[in-house]
């Protein structure tokens, strides 16, 4: 379907995609909720005060957050992504003919502002990629050892801060915490310092739609009537602050100082088409148990992109390409399992993949992998090197399918590190 909207032929943001995203007009400031058409953002606020949504009920359009809309349901979803569709269309005078509607409802990317797109309760990670978790484990643990006796039986996750999750352009400050004062023997204690082995994560992050009650499980057959959405993820990670204090209970100050997510919520009926096989062998592995079995397992074919600019940088250099197929446990998985406890959850909890990385070496999701705990070096066009992220280093993650003459993206997912607070 072609939109009256002109979108090239390489945008992001085609009427395939129709993302959702919480902005501001430049003059205003005011939070609005809108979907991404070429490199136009149409408010949905506007289309509703017009009373050009039929079907059910767009007040939710009206708010600043799309939580709402999130909890409204697969049927209003579905509903409104038809309605907004229909509106775009070549053929559709409604919208097209209506200069003075247009005029309101239209604001160029340009000249806005992104917000997170929802109010996030609760924030959980996930550690779901085979290759990265067996990657780490032999760093830490040895071939033999390299993957835990439980990681083949569930998703394996920990609930992580919501109130630092933030949208892409935003800094993050390099952390300072406890560091071990001697590599190896962690009996020798720690010092607190700026944390000197400052990473990223390449993820995928999930958005919660409707909710379930407390007590009572998502079920693998109703699960992708919670599922609202997906968004890009850097899980940012002080690698040497994880270090000292991950035994027993995992990670905590090494990961709660800030995540990024990219302002666009991409929907699950525009990734149909690119659903997938996931990269994963798992033919001789364990059977999971039966809540567990999606008889739809797979993906996406969402291809992934790490890159990095540094001061001494004129542009940005693509350290990783990696896919959102090289997943084990799959979002339907993550959140089934999330919720097998009885756990309840809301709309705009948002969980992360793990980081995504591949078999080869060009498509590690992280600087611990990329340069093998620091053993080795990544180069830079320009031969300089990296192992960690320096002070003034910007990451910046993409992520887009490839369709049939269009591309469906998700935006940015951008944060440039900010040295380490001088009163610390």
């Amino acid at each position: 379907m072609k939109s009256f909207v002109s979108v090239d032929v390489g945008s992001h943001f085609p009427i395939q995609n129709l993302p959702y995203g919480v902005f501001s007009r430049e003059e205003t400031g005011v939070k609005c909720i809108g979907v991404a058409i070429g490199d136009q953002i149409l408010s949905l606020g506007e289309l509703h005060t017009a009373g050009l949504f039929v079907g059910f009920d767009s007040s939710c359009f009206l708010g600043s957050t799309l939580n709402a809309f999130m909890g409204a349901g697969k049927t209003v979803w579905a509903s409104a992504r038809a309605r907004i569709t229909e509106l775009l269309a070549e053929d559709c005078p409604t919208l097209r003919d209506n200069t003075e509607l247009r005029a309101k409802a239209f604001v160029p990317m340009s000249s806005a502002k992104m917000y997170l797109p929802a109010t996030i309760g609760d924030y959980t990670d996930f550690y779901s990629s085979r290759e990265h978790a067996t990657n780490v484990g032999i760093m830490f643990r040895g071939k033999d050892n390299a993957l835990q006796p439980n990681w083949l039986h569930l998703p394996v996750g920990y609930h992580g801060r919501s109130s630092s999750v933030v949208v892409s352009g935003t800094p993050i400050r390099r952390p300072a915490g406890q560091l071990a004062v001697h590599p190896t023997d962690l009996t020798q204690g720690s010092k607190h310092a700026p944390c000197r082995l400052l990473d990223f994560e390449l993820e995928m992050g999930v958005f919660v739609g409707s909710g379930n009650e407390m007590g009572q499980p998502i079920k693998m057959g109703d699960v992708e009537n919670h599922i609202f959405g997906y968004v890009l993820m850097n899980d940012w990670s002080a690698r040497d602050i994880q270090k000292f204090e991950y035994v027993p209970l995992g990670p905590f100050g090494a990961k709660n100082f800030g995540t990024t997510i990219s302002p666009w919520v991409v929907v699950p009926d525009a990734l149909g088409p690119f659903f997938c096989k996931t990269s994963a062998g798992v033919q001789d592995d364990p059977k999971p148990l039966d809540y567990l079995i999606d008889p739809n397992y797979g993906s996406y074919d969402i291809k992934l992109e790490v890159q990095i600019k540094g001061e001494e940088h004129q542009e940005y250099h693509t350290v990783s390409r990696s896919n959102y197929r090289n997943m084990y446990w799959n979002a339907r998985q993550q959140l089934v399992h999330h919720s097998v406890t009885g756990c309840n959850m809301q709309p705009g909890d948002l969980y992360g993949s793990g980081t995504i990385s591949g078999q080869t070496d060009d498509s590690l999701g992280s600087m611990l992998e990329l340069s093998w705990k620091g053993t080795r070096e990544v180069k830079f066009p320009d031969n300089t090197v990296r192992k960690f992220l320096k002070d003034a280093d910007s990451v910046n993650i993409k992520g887009y399918c490839e369709g049939d003459g269009y591309l469906i993206g998700f935006g940015d997912c951008e944060g440039k590190v900010l040295p380490a607070n001088p009163a610390l």
